[in-house]
């Protein structure tokens, strides 16, 4: 597990950030890439520590989990002398995140699901949505911590965390990546680690979500969706069609509640059961087109990007 460690000429914070802890999620590779290149660190006060893929093994292999199947993510804290991946989590666990007092971790949807860029955060710590808020993806999502995450490992340790989940697995997204960058940057900003110089603050603030579900499929057959996510959707609002392949048949999936669309399935054949829509209950004020627009719009213009990033 290779690390690049950046130690700035003045004290300040210590930071990681990390990507890959599932192989097939490629996008946060590309994140700590740019993030590496970006002259703001050549001041850099504090800190950096940057996994570009912790989980080597998953990346080479296209493969969302270790040789032994264990999802990473799970496996935490780890133990030095137990499976590949209690250990590969126990060394992450030890010389990284307990050296640090932020972490970052970059993740992107499964293969053939999409996400659209957010940050979840752990309910347990409300004073962590300040640096959520700062990182300025359209929204934040609360999520409680599971069982062996990286995250719940942290919390355990005292290490503030934030997750950015973005785009697809084993795909490149230039709206995730460019978020994940900006976002990287402005929490260091915050953080007093680098200077303000080329880094805007988020024009509009994020959405907040306190929960989340899942539409699924009634019945299995050929989907055809009617929605993409960023899409704001009421109670009765049909997101999706199901059909059999000689059109004898259609089921419409049919949200039962309103909220911001954050997650879809790629896939158009599905099986009864599969998850096809993640919904985020969203306040009643918050304005999904104009918060993404917006920031959406400042990330076009964001002079850190030039067309020779554009993947």
């Amino acid at each position: 597990m290779s690390v690049h460690v950046i130690h700035g000429r003045e004290p300040g914070p210590t930071v990681f950030v990390s990507a890959a802890i599932h192989g097939d999620e490629v996008m946060g590779v590309e994140v700590v890439r740019r993030l590496l290149r970006v002259p703001n660190l050549e001041a850099l006060k504090g800190t950096l520590l940057a996994v570009p893929i912790v989980n080597s093994y998953g990346f080479l292999n296209h493969s969302r989990y270790l040789p032994d199947r264990r999802d990473l993510n799970r496996s935490f804290p780890g133990d030095a002398v137990g499976s590949l991946a209690a250990r590969l989590a126990h060394k992450f666990l030890t010389e990284i995140v307990m050296r640090s007092d932020v972490g970052i971790d970059l993740h992107s949807a499964a293969i053939h699901r999409t996400n659209l860029p957010q940050v979840r955060v752990s309910p347990r710590k409300p004073e962590i949505f300040t640096l959520a808020e700062v990182f300025g993806a359209p929204i934040v999502m609360m999520s409680g911590l599971r069982e062996g995450s990286l995250r719940q490992a942290a919390h355990q340790h005292d290490v503030d965390m934030l997750l950015f989940e973005a785009g697809e697995g084993l795909r490149f997204d230039e709206v995730a990546v460019r978020t994940g960058v900006v976002g990287i940057l402005r929490v260091m900003r915050h953080l007093g680690m680098v200077k303000a110089k080329g880094i805007a603050k988020p024009k509009v603030a994020p959405m907040r979500s306190s929960s989340s579900f899942w539409l699924r499929a009634p019945v299995g057959g050929l989907l055809r969706t009617l929605k993409t996510i960023g899409a704001q959707v009421e109670g009765g609002d049909v997101l999706g069609l199901v059909s059999d392949p000689f059109g004898d048949f259609e089921t419409e999936v049919m949200a039962d509640e309103p909220g911001l669309l954050v997650g879809r399935t790629n896939l158009p054949v599905v099986n009864e059961g599969d998850g096809l829509f993640h919904v985020a209950r969203i306040r009643p004020h918050d304005d999904p087109a104009a918060t993404i627009d917006r920031l959406a719009g400042q990330l076009e213009e964001d002079p850190l990007f030039d067309e020779d990033e554009i993947i």
